[in-house]
């Protein structure tokens, strides 16, 4: 749900968003280096989360540890509310604020395997950011890693800390790829509750159930 929250409190860490602990500062030290300005710092916690944390669609997703960013980053991998997460909390450590933003959306070249699994090609709650740059929010979203992009022929979304940057509606031969169809808002963390119902609601508890068993197995680091 969407609150009016003061923005203060889009740097303070959170179950999910454990932006204090020491990888999270530690990488985030790392990252912006040598780096004064907000939106610089942006842009290189942005393209690390992109390319350098693999998108998994299939990453165990129905446990709130699932979720620590801290976690997120070891693993190196994860589906759009995980990378959502990293991203966030990289950013309220280096002082930007950050918070989630989750839509409805449909993805018209979802994989087979995918499209199978979830029953068509309707994703709910797909996560992304909103960081605070300069005085507004400004939305991204560093879902897809470049080497996917690269291989399966999407326009990657590229972050220059100055406008709104979400997935892109046609793929780079022009098909149909990616179509916003509802809005949530944006929350302080991961609404982990709301979004398993949500999937209960649009795929079916034994879909979900099957989700659980066959895609909730952590890999290794």
């Amino acid at each position: 749900m969407s609150l009016q929250i003061p923005i203060e409190e889009y740097l303070k860490p959170t179950p999910s968003i454990d932006c204090g602990t020491k990888s999270i500062k530690e990488k985030t030290q790392d990252l912006t280096k040598g780096q004064e300005q907000i939106a610089e710092k942006a842009r290189s916690i942005f393209y690390f989360v992109r390319d350098e944390i693999k998108y998994n669609l299939y990453s165990p997703f129905y446990l709130p540890e699932h979720y620590r960013a801290s976690t997120i980053l070891a693993r190196k991998e994860g589906y759009c509310v995980q990378k959502a997460v990293l991203l966030a909390a990289l950013a309220r450590a280096v002082g930007i604020p950050a918070r989630l933003r989750f839509a409805d959306i449909i993805n018209y070249l979802l994989p087979k395997k995918a499209a199978e699994a979830f029953g068509g090609n309707l994703l709910v709650y797909h996560a992304y950011d909103e960081l605070y740059i300069d005085g507004r929010w400004i939305k991204t979203v560093a879902a897809f890693d470049i080497k996917m992009c690269q291989e399966n022929r999407i326009i990657p979304v590229e972050f220059d800390a100055k406008n709104d940057s979400l997935l892109h509606s046609h793929n780079q031969d022009g098909k149909l790829h990616i179509k916003y169809v509802r809005e949530h808002g944006h929350y302080q963390d991961v609404p982990l509750n709301e979004i398993l119902d949500a999937w209960t609601k649009a795929y079916g508890i034994e879909r979900v159930e099957w989700f659980k068993r066959t895609w909730g197995k952590p890999t290794k680091c």
